[in-house]
């Protein structure tokens, strides 16, 4: 079966895609670009772009924003979009030949309008499928056969998840391996005033010094210069206490054993075209991932990795996460 013609292509115009969500709208953003609004209660929002099947904006029941976007954000393909949550993939970073963080983050993907299944919970009414499968192009550079499927689903009490199933389909027998991330960019009040407890004693890559291996020493992460480290075999649950806004967010992942923490300071951040020279203070990136380790499909199997966030109200006392002790909650 033919696929449909993209739009603006010569032929019959393809029909509307069918979001199944009452509460997803899809819309066309200031730049031209198409981005499905996910509404949960009050202000509640996700927005999630076509382009890289990104999500760019989690706004909580108050409308503050939750995750950072640059102000210098490129909205104009092939650059990928500096902020939100980007999806590495099939490579993360270098680890690999393809470009930096591979080609999924800046190809358009397509509304999946006949999703497989996943495990049904009534309470989510506000997500989206998108699907991703590789063009002539990508083969080139990629040549393996995969059919790539996000949902993003906007829970009841403001929860944002992400669930990627990644599916070998080649037909030739072929196995391959990728690496992978959920490059998610937290917006913070000041990444001084930011601790990320769940890493402590970990064993972690450092990309700044040639991926050589060492352990977390600290009872927490603080930031006080360039960090870009890949902690190795990380708990399911980390947590990122911004103690000026009296708020955790909560990372729980699944399927991906890594996690990358990265913030460029001050001298990496005036060398990025697409990032405000100051703007480094305000975002910090805790990434589930799987990096040191290639994830490998057979033919026909599949992956599922999972990401879920959400953000709390705490106090900070003593090192602990008084009074809700979310690492363990």
């Amino acid at each position: 079966m033919a696929a449909p013609a993209p739009a603006g292509a010569a032929g019959s115009p393809s029909p509307p895609p069918q979001l199944p969500s009452p509460f997803a709208e899809l819309v066309k953003s200031p730049s031209g670009l198409e981005k499905v609004v996910l509404r949960g209660s009050r202000n509640c929002c996700v927005e999630v772009y076509l382009y890289g099947g990104q999500v760019t904006s989690w706004k909580n029941d108050n409308g503050e924003e939750l995750l950072f976007l640059s102000t210098k954000a490129i909205f104009k393909p092939p650059k990928a979009i500096r902020g939100g949550i980007p999806i590495c993939f099939p490579q993360f970073g270098t680890h690999g030949n393809l470009e930096q963080h591979g080609f999924a983050r800046n190809r358009f993907w397509t509304i999946d309008n006949d999703p497989p299944p996943l495990p049904a919970n009534p309470a989510i009414k506000a997500y989206v499928d998108l699907i991703l499968r590789p063009s002539e192009e990508d083969l080139k550079i990629w040549p393996h056969s995969f059919e790539f499927r996000l949902r993003v689903a906007l829970g009841p009490s403001g929860d944002l998840s992400l669930t990627s199933r990644i599916r070998n389909t080649n037909n030739d027998g072929r196995p391959f391996s990728y690496t992978f991330a959920y490059h998610t960019y937290f917006s913070v009040s000041d990444i001084s005033e930011v601790r990320v407890e769940g890493l402590e004693t970990m064993d972690y890559l450092d990309n700044l010094k040639a991926k050589e291996r060492f352990t977390e020493q600290g009872d927490a992460i603080v930031f006080e210069s360039e960090v870009d480290k890949v902690y190795l075999a990380a708990p399911s649950k980390i947590a990122i206490i911004d103690h000026e806004k009296k708020k955790t967010f909560v990372v729980t992942k699944e399927g991906l054993p890594d996690a990358v923490v990265w913030n460029p300071w001050d001298k990496k951040a005036k060398a990025m075209q697409d990032f405000g020279d100051g703007e480094y203070k305000n975002m910090l990136c805790v990434e589930p991932a799987a990096v040191e380790k290639p994830i490998t499909l057979k033919p026909g199997e599949e992956w599922k990795g999972r990401l879920a966030l959400s953000a709390v109200p705490s106090s900070y006392c003593s090192g602990q996460l008084d009074p809700l002790k979310v690492l363990q909650g």
